[in-house]
């Protein structure tokens, strides 16, 4: 039997005020930070500008949840690489 990804989905509201739609994929606590992966569920797949969006977790002032962009290429790279085998070593082994 195969899990498939998916089910929840969070709005997100960006510096602009515009806002989107995405699919969590998973989220992992690594280096004493935790990590989102998403999927854009509000764009098509064959958009050139699809594909999975990695964002910080962290608590704001008011202790509240909120999704930051990682600024810096060589953490987001890091980041990246860890989910890459978080998400597809999973899926090779559930086959």
């Amino acid at each position: 039997m195969s899990e498939e990804f998916g089910g929840d989905f969070i709005t997100i509201v960006d510096d602009d005020g515009q806002e989107f739609e995405l699919e969590v994929l998973d989220t992992m606590d690594y280096k004493g930070q935790t990590f989102t992966a998403f999927l854009p569920a509000d764009m098509d797949e064959s958009d050139p500008d699809y594909g999975i969006i990695i964002l910080r977790s962290v608590l704001d002032e008011k202790g509240e949840e909120v999704f930051e962009s990682i600024d810096d290429e060589e953490e987001l790279q890091d980041v990246y690489e860890h989910f890459m085998v978080l998400l597809f070593d999973d899926e090779e082994e559930q086959e």
